[in-house]
């Protein structure tokens, strides 16, 4: 497995270095009516600061891609994780679920005006759900029957908190990639929403191979960095699969000079927890929890380029982007997404960065 470079000597990184402005009505709040209408933004940080950054359509990607070039996906799914109750006296309680545990077990996130303790009683639709304690900020919650099944009776579609609107019925598709197999995840891998069937085969019939990895994404993905010390931020754990056919995949793009090309910072993240469970550096199927925070100064190991969305400020996507492509470049990069107007966060454009040397 090939390893990136000694860690260098960092200074402390704040969090107001991930900062930028971007005005409201950038926030993309519906998705386009077509999944590939959405622009691409190329910025190769191998270039002069001035050549860095080209406008494209996101139908030009597989103009982009060579052939023994490997694309790998998350193929989570997006489950109904968004549930609304009431306590037995009235009150409101929001609830998100986080992942399923065994049986009726669930974690969920929950917002209620006043504190809930062990033996709290929820009122729902589908029946009673039961908190039976707590872990860090999350509730262990006893649900009416297996915990999945009964979100997906009777949840809704988990649209990010910037999205300010009421979901509609499109949300339920186009909050889902179509590649979407595995179910567990409570929001969407959103560079591959971009990602339609004619553009699946425009790219196989450059001889780009495909690969899926499984990363069940949490609402953690959204968890602020409160900390102006980057370093002091704990992610939310997520579970991920690595199977055997992925990294046969990958050893065979390596092995025939092509690139491993992540699509999204999920399957970033899912790669390179794999590649740090491997004590002899031989890259293996791995499946378990990760709370991988990949910031700058990374020892990056498994991906050549990145497709992926714009994030907020302030975000660990955006850290992670940062880590790979260089801070300055990918702020510059998004000043000028700014400046021309592109759409931002899970419904927005998209960017395709390759790395900043060849096998990082």
């Amino acid at each position: 497995m090939k390893r990136g470079p000694p860690l260098p000597n960092m200074r402390a990184v704040h969090i107001a270095d991930y900062d930028f402005d971007l005005p409201p009505e950038l926030i993309a709040q519906h998705p386009l009516p077509e999944r590939a209408a959405s622009r691409l933004l190329e910025l190769d940080p191998r270039r002069a600061p001035d050549d860095r950054c080209v406008d494209r359509s996101f139908r030009e990607l597989p103009d982009l891609l060579a052939p023994q070039d490997l694309l790998v996906f998350n193929d989570t799914r997006v489950v109904p994780a968004r549930l609304l109750g009431r306590k037995p006296s009235g009150g409101a309680v929001e609830m998100l679920l986080e992942r399923p545990l065994d049986g009726e077990l669930a974690l969920l996130h929950m917002r209620a005006s006043k504190p809930l303790r062990p033996g709290q009683i929820v009122r729902t639709v589908g029946g009673d759900l039961v908190v039976e304690g707590r872990r860090d900020d999350l509730f262990v919650v006893r649900c009416p029957g297996a915990a999945l099944e009964f979100f997906e009776r009777h949840g809704s579609v988990p649209l990010p908190p910037y999205i300010e609107r009421a979901v509609v019925d499109d949300d339920a598709e186009r909050y889902q990639s179509v590649l979407a197999r595995v179910p567990g995840a409570v929001a969407a891998p959103t560079a591959s929403l971009h990602f339609d069937l004619p553009v699946l085969e425009r790219i196989a019939a450059r001889g780009v191979r495909r690969a899926t990895l499984t990363l069940h994404v949490g609402a953690g993905t959204f968890r602020p960095v409160r900390d102006a010390d980057i370093a002091a931020h704990r992610m939310h754990a997520e579970w991920i699969d690595v199977p055997l056919a992925t990294c046969e995949a990958i050893a065979a793009t390596r092995a025939a000079g092509g690139r491993v090309i992540a699509v999204g910072t999920t399957v970033v993240r899912a790669l390179e927890a794999a590649a740090r469970a491997s004590a002899d550096g031989v890259f293996r199927p791995w499946s378990g929890d990760t709370d991988i925070f990949i910031r700058e100064g990374h020892d990056w190991r498994t991906i050549d380029a990145l497709v992926t969305n714009f994030h907020l400020p302030r975000s660990t996507l955006l850290m992670l982007v940062s880590a790979f492509a260089g801070r300055d470049a990918v702020l510059a990069a998004y000043a000028h997404a700014v400046s021309q107007r592109y759409r931002f966060f899970s419904y927005g454009d998209a960017m395709f960065i390759p790395a900043r040397a060849a096998h990082v």
